[in-house]
Parts: C-alpha cells; structure tokens; sequence
C-alpha cells in the first residue's frame, strides 16, 4: 500500500506537522528524505531496509557516496540530500555555540565538537579560537592524519590564532578508534602547544579528546 494511501496520522509528513519532528522513528525522518519507494517498498519500508543494512541512522549517515549507492533506491541525489541535511546540523550547532556570549555550556560545546569529529574515520585535528571573554570567534580543522595519528605543527596554529586575534585556545583532536583516553604522546604534545602559545601571551584553556559517545578533559584531569 502506497503512503498516500495510509491513514493521515501514520503518514510521515503529516505526522511531522501535526505531532511535531521528534515523535517520527529514525526510519519515518529518512523517509521523508528519500521521498519514494521502488517497486513494491513504500519510502519507509526503503528507509528500514537501509536503517538494517548500516546498523542504524549514525552508520548510515556516516556511510560514503559509493557504500550508500549500492543499497537498492539509493542513488547520488539522495546522498547529497542526506549529506546536505547533515552538515545544515553541524552548522546549526556551530551558530548556537557563537550566539553564546561566553563558551559557558559545557553541554552545547560537547554536541558540537561530537557532531564534528565523533564519525570521522581518520584523526583530525582542531582548535577553538576564543577573545579574552571566552566567545568563540572561529573553530578550525587545521591537520588531518591517519587512523592512528596526525603531525601538528604549533608555528601554524599560533599563526591561525594571531589572525583572529584569540586571547584564548581550546585543541581538539578525535581518536577514531573509539576511545577517548589521551595518548602519552597527546600529553607531550599539549605541553609543546602550552609553552609555545604561552610566549605569545595566548592561553590554552584546554585540550580535548573525541572518542565514541564519550570526551576526556585535558583541564579536568589536571593536565593543564
């Protein structure tokens, strides 16, 4: 049976306008981006289907242009639609942690720093510009590596920091294996940073690991 063909209340869309995004399922949000179905599977039985093949929306949303293709009803339009939306998210939580007027929400800095680097496969490696205030004034991706490191090079980040005028730094860096605790080499990198920056009269406030679902705290753990 066709979704036209459902009930008004059990339709995606309407379901949306009358109950509001977050009461639809992860298959009825994908839905509504795929839009139609193949013969014989509706665009939610499609977006099931999909959600089972990836192991769920984070997988599938994290998946590449050649991996999503492959699935039945999945071409190159839908995967720039879903990128799209995605990325319209990361964006989202980037304004919300400017619009702070100090980087005072430890709980916003958090989404948007896991919604930047949690799912990347490779490690990165990034730096939180801040005024004297403690107001974001830019978040940049500055090094990219391997799946087991990247080489940093403080001349480039003091460089990107006098730019904008930061009084202030916050590192961040992913582990894309999952797990967030530092490095010994992390550590001897934080304290290179530190004393580099430092002669530079900018302070760095912390350094942060991403890992899977979870975050270590250079400052919390008295590294810093």
């Amino acid at each position: 049976m066709a979704i036209s063909e459902w009930p008004e209340h059990e339709r995606p869309r309407e379901k949306l306008l009358q109950r509001g995004p977050a009461t639809l399922s992860d298959a009825e949000l994908l839905a509504i981006f795929i839009r139609s179905g193949v013969p014989g599977k509706t665009a939610v039985d499609l977006a099931r289907d999909l959600l089972a093949r990836f192991g769920g929306l984070r997988e599938l949303l994290a998946a590449n242009m050649e991996e999503l293709c492959q699935a039945s009803g999945v071409g190159e339009a839908k995967y720039v639609q879903l990128q799209a939306s995605l990325e319209m998210g990361r964006r989202f939580l980037a304004e919300k942690l400017k619009r702070e007027v100090t980087l005072g929400s430890t709980r916003d800095t958090m989404d948007f720093l896991q919604a930047q680097l949690r799912d990347r496969k490779n490690e990165v490696f990034c730096v939180l510009f801040l005024d004297n205030r403690h107001r974001v004034l830019a978040f940049e991706e500055l090094f990219q590596g391997t799946l087991n490191g990247t080489a940093v090079y403080p001349r480039e980040i003091i460089k990107r920091a006098l730019k904008h005028n930061a009084g202030a730094v916050i590192l961040v860096h992913n582990h894309p294996s999952g797990v967030a605790e530092p490095s010994r080499a992390d550590e001897l990198l934080t304290t290179r940073l530190r004393e580099a920056l430092t002669l530079v009269d900018i302070r760095l406030l912390d350094h942060l690991v991403v890992g899977d679902g979870e975050m270590v705290s250079f400052s919390e753990r008295g590294l810093i």
